[in-house]
């Protein structure tokens, strides 16, 4: 049997015992040529596949293996990439098609691993070529315009199908901020207080907002405005004119999609894409809780559905009962409604492969990422088997004016109180309302005017994209699909399209390079960054997954429009070089100047004579912290595969590193470096002792 990952093949080859040997591809074991195109386009976009050097001692154990196995189960993910990975596998250990016994199991568990055993089937040849067309789409596009912009612009830049739409995103957003007019406006609160007669138990004053003036609705949109409002309400009168009271409902969210786990994991345990999906990877595949054999804690992590199994639904029944009580369940179980565009409804939604586990049982056994992501997820999933939230409301209108008898001016108060909790008890989101509280209040009493509260306002523009609103929008407009999300925004980023603004907001910007490149695109390939286009794409690709479209059509509807863009880009796109910036230092070894160019690997500091004198340096950007083993300077740099990360920058004298920001602020027990452990929390390296950063 042959699976992905090496975890998955120690989890499920325990679960399967000793008839079965379990190897791992260790991912993907054949790809395009790197060195060419590796397209033909003119034979019907035949591609030319090569097992990479690195893969090839392991093929060959593989082949060997194959050959020598009774019987063969390719295991690999239950989506187009696991289909297109086992189809390789099949390929380049030449496995007789006949041979070949596909299983699909959605979570890495006893009665899931023997359904798929227990049903096997051969491989589905129509998710391969969605997946095979998606990768010479995005081959076509890289390897063709890359070249222009190497030419115009700047070495090593590259332009990728669905990365450049996110970009356009990014973009588009900072042009509407910058384009933005404010425009002023102003509210009127007032803080009022039952008169002492009305109320005996001390109740606190309360706001209410004006709404209406003589029965059309406020737009006050200078201090000119609203001075006269203040001037006859200071010494006004205040009645209440009606009482409304109500209840009303909260509904749970869905269980978790790859999109939405994203989202809520960077809200709340601000992690980032990759990160959440590194730790989710590590749920579904399978960990030791002490129980003799590991098992997976969740189902497959990159789906986008909201669909859940019967048996799960009846078995979160049976806890929520045995947790909350009767009353926390609904009548029926609740189903979900998937929004996404394309889902795949057959899959899962993220759950709980075992929903009895909660997470406090296996916190022992988890690192801190595993079990603050499996907190979540089954939180989430809980919530969403339970009741809704009941809350009382309550809104008040007030009349007021200089008198009893001339009273024009509106205000409204609104209020609620939590009823039943219903769904929280279990999970609550962010973004979930506090409770607001009103005095008991009747028509027709008179209120005490505390003070008058105007306040001046801006409209302000669109903010800025976050990593989790960007996904977001990238799965609203049907651009890309659960497994690329990840990849998309780390690739915009180390690609040094996009970057991250300092400070907690975490805000996407793009760069200088990134605006030039996203315009010359936007004049020369306007389909390559369009939103519908790419979306069309998208939906082609679901036909050739469903059967109704065959893959060579679907990759020559887009290449015909983009070879023609392509010709005219050739002869008409401008000559945009970017200048090697200056360092305002000379080269140690030949005192000429030091320039800033750009790498494989992003920035770095070389001498302008290259090739004749061949020094570089780091273009790190310093921490302004101290390194502890020698006292050089922390520098931010990239590891190869593009992850940021901290080191000396005396290295390689000194070679310490840590993944994690440091912080100036020394450990207040021993004056060891401190870093950033979670969200408002920093641990010492020295002595392991653990802040919160506003007490430091």
């Amino acid at each position: 049997m042959i699976v992905e990952s090496p975890a998955k093949a120690r989890t499920v080859g325990r679960l399967l015992g000793r008839n079965y040997h379990v190897v791992a591809s260790v991912g993907h074991v054949r790809d395009l040529l790197r060195s060419q195109l590796a397209v033909d386009i003119d034979n019907d976009f035949a591609p030319t596949y090569r097992v990479p050097n690195d893969k090839r001692q392991l093929v060959k154990q593989l082949a060997a293996e194959v050959a020598a196995a009774e019987t063969v189960y390719l295991a690999t993910d239950p989506d187009r990439e696991g289909e297109a990975i086992a189809w390789h596998l099949a390929e380049a250990t030449k496995l007789d098609p006949d041979r070949i016994l596909r299983v699909v199991f959605h979570e890495i568990t006893p009665d899931a691993v023997s359904r798929a055993f227990a049903n096997p089937a051969g491989l589905d040849m129509n998710l391969v070529s969605a997946q095979q067309a998606r990768r010479i789409l995005d081959r076509l596009v890289g390897y063709q315009i890359s070249p222009l912009l190497w030419e115009r612009v700047r070495n090593r830049l590259t332009a990728g199908r669905v990365q450049s739409v996110a970009v356009r995103l990014v973009v588009e957003r900072e042009n509407e901020i910058a384009t933005f007019q404010p425009r002023e406006y102003w509210t009127l609160d007032a803080e009022l207080a039952q008169r002492p007669k009305a109320t005996s138990d001390g109740t606190q004053p309360f706001r209410a907002g004006l709404q209406h003036i003589n029965g059309k609705a406020v737009d006050l949109q200078s201090d000119l405005e609203v001075t006269p409002i203040l001037n006859t309400l200071q010494d006004g009168h205040f009645r209440v004119d009606q009482v409304k009271t109500g209840q009303r409902q909260r509904k749970p969210k869905p269980p978790f999609t790859t999109s939405t786990l994203q989202q809520a994991a960077s809200a709340r345990l601000r992690y980032r894409p990759a990160r959440t999906m590194r730790v989710a990877q590590q749920l579904y595949e399978g960990l030791d809780l002490g129980e003799g054999e590991p098992a997976g804690l969740i189902t497959y992590m990159r789906t986008d559905s909201t669909s859940v199994s019967h048996q799960s639904q009846m078995e979160t029944r049976t806890l929520v009962e045995q947790l909350y009580g009767h009353a926390y369940l609904p009548a029926q179980p609740p189903h979900y409604k998937t929004r996404t565009k394309g889902a795949q409804e057959a899959h899962e939604a993220i759950r709980p492969t075992r929903v009895h586990l909660i997470p406090a049982a296996a916190k022992d056994h988890l690192s801190r990422d595993q079990y603050a992501l499996y907190q979540l997820i089954w939180q989430r999933f809980v919530a969403s088997q339970m009741v809704p939230a009941l809350f009382d409301t309550q809104s008040v209108d007030i009349l007021a004016g200089s008198d009893a008898s001339n009273m024009p001016y509106l205000f409204r108060a609104s209020g609620s109180c939590l009823a039943f909790a219903g769904y929280l008890k279990a999970y609550r989101d962010i973004d979930d309302e506090q409770e607001n509280l009103l005095p008991p209040l009747k028509a027709g009493e008179e209120l005490d005017l505390v003070q008058l509260l105007p306040q001046q306002h801006f409209t302000e523009p669109p903010p800025r994209y976050t990593e989790a609103t960007l996904i977001q929008a990238l799965e609203e407009n049907g651009i890309g699909r659960p497994s690329t999300y990840a990849s998309i925004l780390a690739t915009i980023q180390e690609r040094g399209y996009v970057e991250t603004t300092t400070g907690t907001g975490r805000n996407l910007r793009p760069t200088e390079i990134g605006l030039l490149v996203d315009g010359l695109l936007a004049t020369h390939f306007p389909e390559i960054i369009s939103t519908e286009f790419t979306s069309e794409m998208e939906a082609n690709l679901d036909q050739v997954a469903a059967g109704d479209l065959d893959w060579i059509s679907a990759v020559r509807q887009f290449y015909e429009p983009f070879s023609a863009r392509l010709v005219s880009a050739t002869e008409n796109l401008p000559e945009n070089r970017l200048a090697d910036q200056p360092v305002g230092r000379t080269c140690p070894a030949c005192a000429s100047p030091l320039v800033v160019k750009y790498g494989r690997y992003g920035q770095f500091i070389a001498c302008s004579s290259y090739p004749a004198c061949r020094h570089t340096e780091s273009a790190s950007e310093k921490a302004g912290v101290a390194c502890p083993q020698c006292s050089g300077d922390l520098v931010l740099r990239r590891s190869r595969r593009g992850r940021p990360f901290y080191g000396c920058s005396n290295y390689p004298g000194c070679t310490f590193s840590s993944w994690k920001r440091p912080l100036p602020t020394p450990c207040p027990n021993c004056g060891g470096l401190l870093v950033v452990q979670s969200r408002g929390a920093a641990q010492c390296l020295a002595c392991r002792n653990e802040y919160a950063q506003e007490g430091l």
